[in-house]
């Protein structure tokens, strides 16, 4: 669908056309939803193999539309990821509140962002979060040692600026107006 657009790069409002809202707000959740649920849907296996794609999708949402969820978002989502994952009851609960909350200062002290820094921020975020959900599980009555996750960690780090280029195709899905009925 072509659309006209400015010279200042910003569309141009259409008559009888807005997006809507109950899709502007609800689709960053349901994609988060969805993607905590795509891992046990794939490949059951004995060892951490696929990237747990829920949090990449929502350190991906947080940083293409900082403001979009809330601070608070890392509880009820890291709660749905919690009772699919397998991990200890509350691990992702702890460890996606932290994440959104270190985006959030992130976001503070540097308000002007390019791809490097931000797959760089999203690579601390994805090996943090997975040896630390490691480290829990182990706490928790696992006996796991650190090699096992190394390929769940290479797998999300390369994995993640295509997580990226979906989230920002569903941004822009997002965004779209469709006609206004009265």
């Amino acid at each position: 669908m072509a659309r006209l657009s400015r010279r200042d790069g910003t569309a141009r409002q259409r008559i009888n056309r807005a997006p809507s809202p109950l899709l502007a707000r609800g689709l960053p959740w349901l994609t988060i939803l969805l993607g905590s649920l795509l891992p046990g849907l794939l490949l059951i296996a004995s060892a951490p193999v696929l990237p747990p794609f829920g949090f990449l999708i929502f350190v991906a949402w947080r940083q293409l539309r900082p403001g979009l969820l809330p601070i608070w978002s890392g509880l009820p989502l890291g709660l749905f990821d919690d009772l699919y994952s397998g991990q200890p009851f509350g691990s992702a609960v702890l460890l996606w509140s932290i994440a959104a909350i270190a985006l959030d200062l992130i976001e503070a002290r540097l308000p002007w962002r390019n791809f490097l820094t931000e797959w760089l921020v999203a690579i601390g975020l994805i090996v943090a979060y997975i040896v630390l959900s490691l480290a829990l599980a182990n706490m928790a009555g696992a006996a796991v040692s650190l090699p096992v996750i190394v390929p769940q960690i290479v797998i999300s780090v390369l994995s993640y600026p295509l997580v990226g280029r979906v989230v920002a195709m569903a941004d822009r899905f997002r965004l779209t107006p469709f006609m206004v009925l009265r």
